[in-house]
Parts: C-alpha cells; structure tokens; sequence
C-alpha cells in the first residue's frame, strides 16, 4: 500500500485511538529524546518540533528535539535503531527513511529494527518548470522529452534525496531521457529555476507556491496519487500520462523494535489527536500537507510497501550515495 492508497482508506474513516494497559498508564516519567537526522531548520526538523510540543503539553512531559545530522543518516537512524525499548527514544523521520537504507549498509533496517508509531503528515510534490518551456501539463513535459531526448534537465536533491528519487522514477516510468542537476539545498534550485538555469523540478508547495502565483515558475502536475487541496484543479502526474506515479513526503514517529505495544499506542493516540489540532491542521495546510495520524499497523505497512518500491528504483537507475 503506496501513501495514495493509505491516505484513500484514512478517507471518512473516523480515528480509533488503542488503549494502553494499566502498566504503562504513567508513561512518561521522565523527558522523552525525539531524534531527528537532519539540522536544524528544515522540515523534518519542523514538522518534529510541532508535535514534541503537542505531546509535551498533553502528556505533561518534555519531548525533547536533538538533531543528529551527517553521516549518510547513520548519527540519527542508527542511534534510535540501537536504543532501548522503552519509549524514552524515538525518532522524527521523513520519507527518505524508507529510502537511504538501500543504499547503506550500516543502517538498521526499516522494517525489522523499528516500531512504527504513526504516519502524522504526508505532502506532495508540484512538478514545477520555468515558464518559457512549451508545456503546460506533465503529459506536454513527457512529449517535450520524448521528442528531444536529454535536452531537458531537471534540478534535485543530492544523494539519495525524494526529489533525485522523484525525478528518477518521473524519468523511468515516463520512458523518456532527462538530465538530471544535483543541488545541495532547495533554496538554490529554486533561484535557478526561476532565473531559466534549469528546466524544471520538484519542489514543496510552501516554498514555490508564491512564485507559481506570480508567474516566474508554472506548476503543471502534483506527485501524489491524489489532487492538492491547496491547488485541486492541478492534475496529478499520474492522470497526466505516467501510470502508477505516486511520490509522496511524509513524516511519521517510531521507536526502536521490541517497545512496548502500550507505549507505542498511547503515542499513536496522541500523535493522532496532535496531527488533527485545528492549530496543527491550519500550520500543514499552509505547506500543503495533510494531517493523518493512522495506527501503527497502517504506518507498518507503509514503509514494509516503500522500502522495495524504492530499492528496486535504486537498483535499476544505478543511484549510489554520496
């Protein structure tokens, strides 16, 4: 199940909250560490603060923020994978958690060494170009490629970043020939897209919405399965001529393997009733996310469906790690 498909069965479903036992009632007694693998200031680091608040003012406990950054993610993902069981540890994590661990062996694995706790947010990319290109849709993209292979080049994300990800996969599934740019922040992609350095890439919607709106850059085509509230009337890339494209980001809480079902559960609840907070819900529309807060069964199967999608992107476009 890709997040398009988790997201459809979320849809009008009313939010269960588990129960934990009468053991672990008192969970938390002391602060909680929440890690989270990149610096200070981006979104994961963000989006992890707006919930350690959450949690901190619900569960009368301080959920303490430290960042681990570097290091391929090995300092961030590595340190929770390794930490004991009890709750006191967890990490904030993005969708390239399902990702990295592909591409390097010195980090635990997604699927065995954590528990998942809950997918909180999701958000899409926009497909976004300068507007002297001739397109004004995905599928005119696609044509534009097919008719001049590698003339188009496509800014991304060094490494193993969603966005080199979603350029690989946009490419692959398209059949087309692109050239693809590496940048180390988005900041610069975004100058040189507008300035017509570059062609074309996927960008959030809290960064580039102001310059679609102003014309210096035009969004033809959402990455996820399904429509943006925030721009309902732009088709996905999937209706736009390339089947089966889903590429969504997320974040979403786990702990190391082998906690406690009760802790993990009394989290889940809370991460969910946080994720819905009008408050919440107002700061993650704002950047074109969506609120989700599902059960850790839901989040379980989430990464058990990404981790192999991903791998096997990996191994057919030949993406080694910087």
């Amino acid at each position: 199940m890709f997040v398009g498909k988790l997201m459809a069965a979320l849809a009008g479903a009313v939010l269960c909250y588990p129960a934990w036992s009468q053991g672990t009632a008192d969970y938390p007694v002391k602060p909680v560490r929440v890690v989270v693998a990149t610096a200070a200031g981006g979104a994961t680091d963000l989006q992890a603060r707006l919930f350690a608040q959450k949690l901190s003012e619900s569960l009368k406990r301080q959920f303490v923020v430290e960042n681990r950054p570097g290091g391929n993610y090995v300092p961030g993902y590595g340190y929770v994978g390794k930490s004991a069981p009890d709750g006191y540890t967890l990490l904030s994590a993005a969708a390239v958690f399902t990702v990295v661990p592909s591409l390097n062996p010195e980090l635990p694995d997604p699927v065995r060494d954590y528990e998942p706790i809950s997918l909180v947010t999701t958000a899409p990319y926009l497909l976004l170009l300068h507007p002297s290109l001739p397109a004004k849709s995905a599928r005119d993209v696609v044509g534009l490629a097919r008719a001049k292979p590698g003339f188009l080049d496509m800014g991304v994300g060094s490494g193993a970043s969603l966005t080199n990800l979603a350029a690989l996969f946009f490419a692959s599934g398209a059949k087309i020939k692109i050239t693809i740019i590496p940048y180390k922040g988005t900041g610069q992609t975004i100058i040189d897209a507008v300035s017509g350095q570059i062609h074309m890439f996927f960008g959030n919607v809290l960064s580039t919405l102001p310059h679609v709106k102003s014309g210096r850059l035009r969004a033809v085509g959402v990455s996820s399965a399904h429509r943006s509230a925030v721009l309902p009337a732009l088709p996905t890339i999937a209706e736009s001529g390339v089947p089966g494209y889903d590429v969504t980001t997320w974040h979403g809480w786990l702990a190391p393997a082998g906690t406690p079902a009760a802790i993990v559960g009394r989290l889940s609840a809370e991460l969910g009733k946080a994720a819905h907070a009008p408050d919440v819900a107002k700061k993650l529309a704002e950047d074109g996310g969506e609120p989700v807060g599902g059960s850790p069964d839901q989040f379980k199967r989430l990464i058990a469906d990404e981790v192999p999608r991903w791998r096997a992107i990996i191994k057919q476009t030949g993406l080694r790690i910087e």
